[in-house]
């Protein structure tokens, strides 16, 4: 397998990924009982709108998240559509990480809905991770009256996948002896990082599976995929050293919008970035985060996206600042001849006060 004494190590973590189950819907179906049971969507309904999250009951009907409204409307004509309340979402969520917490410090949220634990060494001394996901699962059920689903493995790679395999309301455990296997057999396209580009690249050299990429060698896949072939190598055999990072730094704030009417002119697109701007000023401020790229995205009116940065040496110094580079970056898109149906502004290469988490993991004997 070619793993030296700290791949060794990894193999001794305990990781549970848990993954709320549908949930911005499904606590507009805890609030309101009249949703309940019934296909849902939290978005706009409006001919602009955006699934931004669908019940199961929606699901079936094939509406997923980040889809146009108009098309989740036709695909399920007796979808009900809930404006989402990001304040209670956010709130939710505190009291699910609150329940984290009670189990261990070693917490990496992903999202509002989902995060990885190492629970290695856990603040009750489990020795089951398995019996744990249990056990944190049904407290967020009392607590919150929602279901979450859990993965349980030795690493963040196959405890993602884990936490999909019994969904909804359930949870599955690849153990280090069954990971390599099941990452053989697991197509492409379900890899971290593999994209739909990359996954037809991969069929087109005749890689399909993990057994596939198990059977190149480092060489082969670097010269093919650059610095993710060495990712790629690693990962087909079992091998995901990330640890779970408890104070991972954020590499991105940004904002952006969708317009009823598409813009034409300059002076309507300068006024909505200064508005986006200033949204995301006020949340690196309050966050303590200094950032030295800005990033301007459009996308147009027949769908087709852009974006253009600009990296400083030093830190942004104002609001100023950052909103004269994101009109300098915008001004050269004008005139244009197509309508802009979206902007977009993030700050990125960011930097704050934030310190890496160091934990000693013990193994613990049951899975």
């Amino acid at each position: 397998m070619g793993m030296d004494s700290s791949d060794e190590e990894v193999f001794r973590r305990k990781i549970i990924h848990v993954d709320m189950d549908a949930f911005y819907a499904s606590v507009e179906q805890r609030d309101d009982p009249t949703l309940r049971g019934r296909p849902v969507a939290v978005g706009g309904a409006g001919p602009r709108g955006v699934v931004a999250a669908a019940s199961y009951e929606a699901r079936a009907f094939g509406v997923r998240s980040a889809m146009p409204s108009v098309t989740a409307r036709r695909k399920c004509p007796d979808l009900v559509f809930v404006p989402p309340r990001f304040d209670v979402y956010r709130a939710v969520s505190a009291q699910i990480h609150a329940i984290f917490a009670e189990h261990t410090d070693l917490i990496e949220p992903l999202s509002l809905d989902e995060a990885y634990l190492d629970v290695t060494e856990n603040k009750h001394g489990m020795a089951s991770a398995t019996e744990l996901a249990q056990v944190i699962r049904a407290r967020i059920r009392a607590v919150t009256g929602l279901n979450a689903s859990a993965g349980i493995s030795y690493c963040k790679f196959l405890a993602k996948l884990a936490s999909d395999l019994n969904k909804p309301n359930g949870q599955a455990v690849i153990t280090p002896r069954r990971g390599a296997d099941f990452i053989a057999a697991l197509p492409v396209a379900r890899f971290h990082g593999v994209g739909p580009a990359t996954a037809a690249r991969m069929e087109r050299l005749g890689l399909h599976t993990g057994a596939d990429l198990r059977a190149q060698t480092p060489e082969f896949l670097t010269a093919h995929f650059g610095k993710a072939g060495r990712w790629y190598h690693r990962i087909a055999r079992g091998i995901d050293t990330r640890p779970v990072q408890p104070h991972r730094e954020r590499k991105s704030l940004g904002s952006e919008d969708t317009f009823l009417e598409d813009i034409h002119d300059l002076a309507r697109a300068r006024a909505e970035i200064a508005t986006l701007a200033t949204k995301v000023w006020a949340l690196s401020t309050r966050k303590s985060l200094k950032a030295r790229t800005v990033v301007l995205k459009v996308k147009y009116a027949d769908f087709q996206q852009i974006t253009r940065s600009r990296t400083l040496s030093v830190p942004l110094g104002s609001e100023g600042e950052f909103l004269a580079l994101a009109q300098a970056l915008l001004e050269p898109l004008f005139p244009t001849p197509r309508g802009i149906r979206l902007l977009g502004v993030t700050l990125a290469t960011l930097s704050g006060d934030a310190a890496e988490g160091d934990a000693q993991a013990r193994q613990l004997s049951l899975w």
